[in-house]
C-alpha cells in the first residue's frame, strides 16, 4: 500500500498542473488562430453558466479571468494527479492518459450536465484538438515530475 503523497508533493503537483494549463493556453491560441477550435471550455462555462462572473469584470480583463479560471482548474487537476498511487503516476503513459481522462470526463459528463451548447453538436475536429491539448497537459504534468533533480558536483 502506498503512503499518501505529502502536502508538499501535492502543492508541487498543483504548480505543475497550472504550468501544464499554461502550455495548453498557447496551444489553444494557435488552434483558434488556424480555425480548429471555436470557444474553449472555460470561456463557454463562464459565458453560458456564470454570466455574472464575466459581467462583473471589465471587458478588457475578461480573457485574463478565463485563463486564471483554467489555470486554477489545471492546478487542481495536478494536485489530484499527486493523489494517484505512486507506481501508477511514474508510468510514462500516466500523465497523457490522465489528461485524456480529464477531457473525456468533461465531454461525456460535465458539458452535457451543464447543458453547454458544445455538447449538443458534433464537432470532430474541435474535439480532436481538445483531446490533443489534454494529452499535452498530461505530458507536461508528468514529464516535469519525472525529471530527476541533478545533483551539483563538488567543485
Amino acid at each position: 500500500m502506498n503512503a499518501p503523497a505529502p502536502p508538499t508533493e501535492i502543492a508541487h503537483a498543483g504548480v505543475r498542473g497550472a504550468i501544464a494549463s499554461m502550455a495548453m493556453t498557447g496551444t489553444r491560441e494557435f488552434m483558434r488562430s488556424v480555425g480548429l477550435i471555436g470557444e474553449e471550455p472555460p470561456r463557454a462555462i463562464l459565458r453560458q453558466k456564470a454570466r455574472g462572473v464575466l459581467r462583473a469584470v471589465p471587458r478588457g480583463k475578461r480573457r485574463a479571468v478565463v485563463e486564471l479560471v483554467h489555470w486554477t482548474y489545471g492546478a487542481g487537476g495536478g494536485a489530484a494527479f499527486a493523489l494517484l498511487p505512486d507506481g501508477l503516476r511514474r508510468q510514462p503513459w500516466a500523465g497523457p492518459a490522465y489528461g485524456l481522462v480529464l477531457w473525456l470526463s468533461f465531454e461525456a459528463a460535465l458539458a452535457p450536465a451543464l447543458g453547454l451548447s458544445q455538447a449538443k453538436r458534433p464537432r470532430p475536429i474541435e474535439r480532436a484538438a481538445f483531446a490533443a491539448d489534454h494529452l499535452l497537459y498530461g505530458y507536461v504534468l508528468s514529464e516535469m515530475r519525472r525529471r530527476p533533480q541533478e545533483e551539483a558536483e563538488p567543485s
